[in-house]
């Protein structure tokens, strides 16, 4: 299979170029050709952005054709190696700089959500707003409890939530983020809370996966359905 379809690649690469863009009444090969294409690219979108098609055409070429290289390994190795460290310096000077604009974003919001008559702030510097009231009994830091919740960023994007999934989600709170930690045991069981975290007592200047940049103050609204203990 891997060489059928590297024998279509190499037939895709070597015919002329088509002045037409592909559709669905392209030829099958066409259609082939540009499928292959259009997922490599997608797939490693990062690396394709920067590079130069042709010259990456021309090496692809010579290995389907069974040419030596214009490069040595040792070449192309180096090549490959200062262009990875490149590559590298520059995300860390974006992540850095998203993580710094991300933390100004917070602390002003923070500092106008904290006017708010409803919006209680705690030592740490977590708030919170009361949505439902309830008598029920409170958890403790080592509590597992059963809540239902929707986390959003600052833009009202929601990055996670249990009510979503119609599925109420189970944690025990000495082994989530400090916001949850703190704010949850400040809920009685049947209450809501909406709980306004800063990055400090959340992800801190690391972040999580793609959803939750650097620095990030997220927005949780809870629901505490039950103490598990």
């Amino acid at each position: 299979m891997k060489k059928s379809i590297l024998l279509l690649m190499a037939t895709l690469i070597s015919a002329p170029s088509f002045a037409n863009e592909i559709n669905q009444k392209s030829s099958l090969e066409q259609q082939v050709g540009y499928s292959l294409g259009y997922n490599m690219a997608s797939n490693n979108s990062d690396v394709f952005k920067d590079l130069d098609i042709d010259a990456f055409l021309q090496g692809f070429k010579a290995a389907i054709a069974g040419k030596n290289p214009s490069l040595s390994t040792a070449e192309m190795g180096t090549a490959l190696s200062q262009y990875r460290q490149q590559t590298e310096s520059r995300a860390l000077v974006e992540f850095q700089q998203q993580a710094a604009a991300n933390l100004q974003a917070g602390q002003k919001f923070l500092a106008q959500n904290a006017k708010a008559a409803n919006v209680k702030v705690t030592k740490s510097g977590l708030q919170y707003q009361v949505l439902k009231n309830a008598k029920g009994k409170q958890p403790k830091a080592s509590s597992t409890v059963r809540v239902h919740y929707e986390g959003r960023l600052l833009d009202n994007t929601v990055f996670d939530s249990s009510i979503a999934r119609q599925q109420p989600a189970e944690f025990k709170l000495s082994q989530v983020i400090a916001g949850w930690t703190e704010g949850v045991q400040l809920m009685p069981v049947g209450s809501k809370y909406r709980f306004f975290i800063p990055a400090k007592l959340a992800y801190d200047d690391i972040g999580s996966g793609d959803a939750i940049a650097p620095n990030s103050t997220l927005i949780f609204d809870i629901e505490l359905l039950e103490i598990l203990d």
